[in-house]
């Protein structure tokens, strides 16, 4: 299956809380090779970002470890 294939049965997720931040959300969905896709809830048919689980895993460990904190 392609990517294209892959995304467009993808199981898109989202945070539990996002319906408190005023639509301002993220969805992911798991991908074959670890990859994950990203993709704007907002604008579902926009193309989603499709990063490797090396990106993905940094991305979450400084998520955790407060790298993105204001």
């Amino acid at each position: 299956m392609d990517v294209k294939d892959e995304l467009a049965n993808a199981a898109w997720r989202k945070a539990s809380f996002s319906g408190d931040n005023g639509g301002n959300c993220i969805e992911v969905a798991p991908l074959s090779n670890g990859r994950v896709g990203i993709r704007d809830t907002e604008a579902p048919n926009q193309q989603p970002f499709v990063v490797s689980a090396t990106a993905w895993k940094a991305f979450v460990d400084a998520a955790k470890s407060g790298d993105f904190d204001f």
